[in-house]
């Protein structure tokens, strides 16, 4: 089952959010499997998109933004575009796109950032957007400031996080084909912050995230992938003091959150209206050549069939809402 919790340091200006996605993963990995066009992730892009669907949960978790965090990788290598979304419930979809071929064991910059074109974006698209609201989009380049190419997704986010956004944020993320995990710790700003009241005079805050970020990063790859969540903080954390939100029914001062689940909001309707947009003349010279009109979401893999008669209903009917993520195959 998937788990995701936050938890304060009590007396620290430092927050943290463990996320370890079971089920939800494997359902995204095998319903890409299951697509007969596509077929299954090579292994690194796996793990990559593997890892960006937890660092999205993190991310999502730690800010509360009502609508959907999406996070993008897109560059010049085989790996034309990994795309990660979490919703405000912990709804989280994923997918990827492959122009080339890839080994087992291809490290970031030769799968996105060949000739120092990949980027890293981070949307936010509000739930109920205001009249005239436009989605907040922030973006970085795979490189730091020496111009050197980074060579994971921890490190981006990272430098994203200190550029974008004024944060520092330390992120551990892992992945294989059963389990996406990830850890991330952040520091907060002293002013006004609610968990500095119980603070103990002397004690300096850079030197208290620093020391906490140090302890998360010595979590491994092994361990964050075989360990539970309960067993990872008590070894990380045995000597701090944790303010716990988990999931689950709320007690106490707890906080409820929500459990980490798989979504896609593709239909029926949104294809038909995709294939509307395509015009009608397009749409004959597809059925003419292949006899049907066959559309895949990128997101969950579910396929949707239009006949000659199903495409004559569409152009007849009145318009319908504008299409989802999906591609006329």
């Amino acid at each position: 089952m998937s788990e995701l919790h936050k938890f304060l340091f009590d007396g620290l200006p430092v927050r943290g959010v463990i996320v370890r996605l079971t089920d939800v993963w494997q359902e995204i990995l095998a319903r890409r499997a299951s697509n007969t066009v596509t077929g299954a992730y090579a292994p690194p892009v796996s793990q990559l998109l593997g890892e960006m669907t937890a660092a999205a949960a993190l991310m999502q978790a730690s800010i509360q933004f009502n609508g959907a965090l999406i996070l993008q990788i897109f560059g010049d290598g085989p790996l034309k575009l990994a795309v990660a979304e979490a919703r405000s419930d912990m709804g989280l979809r994923a997918t990827a796109s492959v122009n080339g071929a890839l080994c087992d064991d291809m490290p970031l910059q030769q799968m996105v950032n060949l000739r120092f074109k990949g980027r890293c974006a981070i949307t936010l698209d509000p739930l109920q957007r205001q009249h005239g609201q436009q989605p907040y989009q922030g973006v970085v380049p795979l490189v730091d400031e020496r111009g050197q190419r980074f060579e994971n997704l921890s490190v981006v986010l990272q430098h994203y996080m200190r550029q974008s956004e004024q944060l520092d944020s330390t992120f551990v993320l892992a992945a294989d084909d059963r389990i996406a995990a990830g850890l991330l710790i952040q520091r907060l700003p002293i002013a006004g912050a609610a968990n500095l009241q119980g603070r103990l005079p002397g004690l300096d805050p850079e030197e208290d995230y620093r020391r906490i970020s140090i302890l998360a990063a010595s979590l491994t790859r092994k361990e964050l992938l075989t360990l539970d969540i309960e067993t990872i903080l008590r070894r990380l954390f045995w000597e701090e003091k944790l303010q716990r939100l988990a999931l689950g029914p709320a007690t106490g001062s707890a906080q409820a959150l929500a459990r980490p689940h798989m979504f896609c909001v593709c239909s029926r309707e949104r294809v038909a209206g995709m294939i509307r947009a395509l015009g009608r003349a397009e749409a004959e010279s597809i059925l003419a050549e292949r006899g049907e009109i066959e559309v895949g979401c990128d997101f969950c893999g579910q396929q949707y069939r239009f006949d000659a008669v199903d495409a004559t209903r569409l152009f007849t009917a009145p318009v319908e809402q504008p299409p989802g993520s999906a591609t006329v195959q």
